[in-house]
């Protein structure tokens, strides 16, 4: 199955709802199985440097299909994925960034969101993925 435009306008839709919920201004992107850029969304003062952050949040994700907070804790001094961030040009290695799988939990695609703290952030995507699971 393939993520459809139809399923990533609904996802950008939830978050947008969810932020509203929670009184924050967002940036939700959807990108497919292939990270291309499929929906976006940005809130009306949502800020500016966030649109790039959300999209690469997704990215990051799908590129190597775990959530973009467990990469982060990865690509710590130490750890084994330190500085994977400087790669694919530019990652984001903290929450907001979640996969989104099919019913037969194939990776069809990601969603990022960013515009608040790393929770909200969190909160938001994962509300979003909810919409279309």
């Amino acid at each position: 199955m393939k993520l459809t435009l139809e399923q990533a306008q609904k996802a950008v839709e939830a978050g947008v709802k969810k932020s509203k919920e929670l009184d924050l201004k967002m940036n939700v992107a959807v990108v497919d199985a292939g990270a291309n850029l499929m929906a976006f969304g940005r809130m009306e003062g949502a800020w500016l440097g966030s649109v790039d952050i959300a999209i690469k949040k997704a990215k990051t994700a799908r590129y190597f299909d775990m959530e973009s907070g467990e990469i982060g804790k990865l690509s710590q001094p130490g750890q084994p994925l330190f500085n994977i961030e400087h790669s694919n040009n530019g990652l984001i290695t903290f929450p907001g960034g979640v996969l989104i799988e099919d019913k037969n939990g194939e990776i069809i695609g990601a969603i990022g969101v960013s515009g608040s703290s790393v929770e909200n952030d969190h909160e938001v995507a994962t509300a979003a993925k909810k919409s279309i699971s």
